[in-house]
């Protein structure tokens, strides 16, 4: 989602929702650095990545603590 305003992000979860609708045994791998986008397409799973492999999995809240907290808590690196 880097780089769309917020008509654009909103064009694109309901392109996401109406395929996840006509089709819910599809699946989807949206990546995103921002929680915004999941205000429009609500997530089942959400993982988090660090150098590679996955070293947190949650629910949308996940995503919430994210973005609340950063990545540190997580990773150990104060930079993160």
């Amino acid at each position: 989602d880097s780089g769309l305003d917020i008509d654009a992000l909103q064009t694109v979860a309901r392109g996401v929702n109406k395929l996840k609708e006509l089709n819910p045994e599809r699946s989807f791998l949206v990546i995103t650095h921002y929680q915004r986008l999941l205000n429009f397409i609500v997530p089942d799973y959400v993982h988090v990545l660090y150098n590679g492999e996955i070293i947190k999995s949650g629910d949308k809240s996940l995503a919430l603590e994210l973005e609340d907290k950063g990545y540190s808590w997580l990773t150990g690196d104060a930079a993160a």
